[in-house]
């Protein structure tokens, strides 16, 4: 069965830096789109930041200049550098791949990483 395991996650003061990471174990699928979302208590899922196969990245605007994330192919993981850190990035972390056997296409989540930022 494919997992995401997160690692990386904890707590930071204003303006300092974490680095997530997730790697995809046990898949023997080929990986699209990999990524980080979060969700603070009582928001709904937002993304953060996501990676194509081919290097292509995507922001919110709320952490771009801030984050950067990027993906080992050879090694299915993705890391997420945050830097510059803020109260409003505290947030459960969610790694994000997206999988595909030729044209079936699903998506598939990691558990969760505590992200708390203080002030």
């Amino acid at each position: 069965q494919v997992q995401l395991v997160e690692s990386g996650g904890g707590l930071v003061q204003a303006g300092g830096s974490l680095r997530l990471s997730c790697v995809v174990s046990r898949s023997t699928f080929s990986i699209n789109a990999m990524g980080w979302y979060r969700q603070a208590p009582g928001k709904q899922r937002e993304l953060v930041a996501t990676i194509t196969s081919g290097g292509y990245t995507n922001y919110a605007d709320s952490v771009k200049g801030r984050f950067a994330i990027s993906r080992d192919n050879a090694k299915n993981t993705v890391v997420l550098q945050m830097n510059s850190l803020k109260p409003e990035d505290t947030a459960v972390y969610y790694c994000h791949a997206q999988l595909r056997n030729g044209v079936v296409v699903w998506s598939n989540w990691g558990q969760g990483t505590q992200v708390t930022v203080s002030s």
